[in-house]
């Protein structure tokens, strides 16, 4: 079977779906219909272009049956107004009920996350979800060694860091490593997948952004993250999968706090030519 065939009898040999293939893999002239190349089982990357842009779902795509692709919701669609408000309402957060958060909300969130953009649509990025109190606890105190390491092996670096400050806070039983999330979540891919490292940060973007919707907070677990990518003891103790590194980590929970305003920020450093 083809990978991807046109039906004929509703294609209104416009064009578009060979206009938004990124890899040109659909040939199309006016007035006829638009036909793959010879070697498009081979080259396509299946992202979906074609049969998303198709306005009348004549384009068929063996790998993306019309059934698994929803037609958009006009009515979901976000004003601008809508959309400025929910970047700009989104906060890092760092104080969380003792609450669990369901694995059933945890899959959909990670299922949402997956829609994030990949290299070449790679789409490489897993996912490992730590809950269990103990075994992060256990993570934050290898963390704290790692502290312990950079201040001795990298003073500079790590003092630049306030690793000094934020070691003597978790001496002091605060735990300025995982926040007392009941949830982090680990992006890791293959270290070999040139795309990885990028991917792995848009998809954690995407998911800190979902947890918004499904009354949820995150932030980003930059020291547990930089221990993971380099401190052995903390790499042996996650288990990931043989030759995966490692790539995003966000603590994931129900905020403590709400927040009712919206913080300036800097102007933009904008340079037009």
């Amino acid at each position: 079977m083809n990978l991807i065939t046109v039906n004929q009898q509703t294609c209104s040999q416009d064009g578009i779906c060979a206009a938004v293939c990124p890899a040109d893999l659909i040939d199309f002239s006016k007035g006829a219909f638009p036909t793959p190349v010879a070697a498009i089982d081979e080259l396509c990357i299946r992202c979906g272009h074609c049969v998303a842009a198709c306005p009348s779902s004549s384009l068929l795509h063996t790998e993306l049956p019309l059934e698994q692709c929803p037609p958009v919701d006009q009515g979901l669609l976000l004003s601008e107004e809508q959309m400025t408000q929910f970047l700009r309402h989104r906060r890092s957060i760092r104080n969380y009920r003792n609450q669990p958060v369901p694995r059933e909300i945890l899959q959909k969130l990670i299922e949402t996350a997956r829609y994030a953009p990949t290299g070449h649509n790679t789409q490489g990025v897993e996912w490992l979800v730590l809950s269990d109190g103990e075994e992060l606890k256990k993570l934050t105190a290898i963390v704290g060694e790692w502290m312990r390491w950079m201040l001795k092996s990298l003073p500079e670096l790590a003092l630049s860091l306030h690793i000094d400050k934020s070691l003597e806070r978790l001496i002091g039983g605060y735990d300025v490593v995982l926040r007392d999330a009941p949830v982090l979540i680990i992006a890791h891919a293959d270290k070999d997948d040139r795309m990885a490292s990028v991917s792995s940060t848009i998809a954690m973007t995407y998911l800190e952004l979902a947890a918004t919707g499904m009354e949820l907070g995150g932030c980003w677990a930059g020291y547990f993250n930089a221990a993971a990518s380099t401190y052995p003891p903390l790499r042996e103790a996650l288990g990931l999968p043989e030759g995966h590194l490692s790539y995003a980590a966000m603590m994931i929970g129900y905020p403590q706090y709400r927040y009712h305003r919206l913080p300036e920020r800097k102007e933009p450093a904008i340079t037009w030519r």
